[in-house]
């Protein structure tokens, strides 16, 4: 059966909820630490010829520049621009500055990304006064502190609030009242709203269907035949406003992963083992860094006709250890045939995460010598230090 689930209300409490975006957030710091790159068409990604676009600046943006793209996509598009690599450490160190701003209105954040967030203003009238004159003391701060624009949305949930700071697009500010939101939604395209994606979008436009407006008329029973129950009666929802998602302020990180694009195919075994136990390293590092034990291993391999295959082990304990994790991924990668053509794209992740409030003691592993090597790779980069054939 399909019909549509009503979430509850907060009592008689008049729910607001903040969405604060970047503007071009990556380009945006670039242009911060050297401030000859104002107003020029920054773009920030991976350089090598595989790589991806990660930020634009608005002025690159003219020329159909997008995150996502390929590279050499952009490089043909604004052949002028100025290409940088990403310093994902920087982006964090201003991402905290950004976030200490968001926790002095409430406890409630919920990081989407370093360069997005969710704000749960609902009942701190009382503290900071009205959620509007927050959102404006907001939006006023973050540039004022940072030097770095942003956009922000205001609303009675976060699907509205995130399509109105998007629309709010850059550097501005919009708020959108409970009775507002039809009105507000009705006009716009439907991929405008959260998961509608291309293949939704032209489906949808088969029954003649492109606005908010249209896909608000539909019956909630077409949409389910059509969609199926699940799909259907989550575009009936998103199509009236309708979201009673919670702003959650952590997130457990339920897995990590590292993975690696060559400027060139790879053939030979031992390179391909050589990259395997990299990408290990570099995951044990990441599971240090946040203070996680992992208890699942699992590599990734991509190969020259794009086909991928994916295998996983469950370890016998959770472990950081770095060889540990590097002789497990070594030993799914074995499992894997060999097809006689190269290899494009390897990963290696770990998922089963928990808190490393204790280390297992590892009998043929000593613990002492996976701090080590992360250490030394720590202090003098990854370079510094690889696994050799035996580890």
């Amino acid at each position: 059966m399909c019909s549509p689930a009503h979430g509850g209300t907060i009592g008689h409490v008049e729910r607001w909820i903040l969405h604060v975006d970047m503007d071009a957030f990556y380009a945006a710091v670039e242009a911060l630490d050297n401030p000859s790159l104002k107003g020029k068409p920054v773009i920030v990604g991976g350089l090598g010829p595989r790589g991806v676009v990660a930020t634009a600046s608005y002025e690159a943006r003219r020329y159909g520049v997008r995150s996502a793209m390929p590279m050499a996509k952009a490089r043909k598009l604004c052949p002028h621009g100025i290409f940088l690599p990403p310093r994902f450490e920087r982006y964090a160190e201003v991402a905290e500055v950004i976030r200490g701003i968001l926790h002095e209105y409430t406890p409630l954040v919920e990081p989407i990304s370093l360069d997005e967030a969710f704000l749960d203003l609902t009942g701190t009238e009382r503290l900071h006064g009205p959620p509007e004159r927050v959102a404006r003391e907001i939006h006023r701060r973050i540039p004022n502190e940072t030097g770095l624009s942003c956009s922000v949305g205001l609303g009675p949930n976060k699907l509205v609030a995130k399509i109105a700071s998007d629309r709010a697009k850059p550097g501005g500010l919009l708020v959108v009242h409970p009775e507002e939101v039809q009105g507000f939604l009705d006009p716009l395209p439907v991929e405008a709203l959260w998961g509608i994606g291309p293949k939704s979008t032209a489906r949808l436009a088969q029954f003649g269907i492109r606005t908010v407006r249209d896909l608000r008329s539909v019956e909630l029973e077409h949409l389910c035949s059509w969609f199926g129950p699940r799909t259907g009666e989550h575009l009936w929802r998103v199509a009236r406003g309708i979201d009673d998602s919670p702003v959650v302020p952590s997130r457990e990180a339920k897995s990590l992963s590292q993975e690696r694009t060559f400027p060139r195919d790879l053939f030979d075994p031992e390179e391909i083992r050589a990259e395997i136990r990299s990408l290990a390293l570099n995951v044990a590092e990441r599971l240090r860094s946040h203070g996680l034990l992992a208890r699942e291993v699992r590599i990734k391999v991509r190969w020259s006709d794009f086909s991928t295959h994916t295998r996983q082990l469950r370890l016998p304990e959770p472990t950081d250890h770095a060889l540990l994790i590097a002789e497990a991924a070594l030993s799914l990668l074995s499992r894997l045939e060999n097809r006689g053509i190269g290899i494009r794209l390897l990963g290696v992740g770990v998922g089963e995460l928990v808190p490393a409030r204790f280390r297992p003691l590892h009998l043929f592993a000593r613990d002492d010598l996976s701090q080590t090597i992360l250490r030394l790779r720590e202090r003098f980069g990854e370079d510094a230090l690889r696994l050799g054939p035996g580890g």
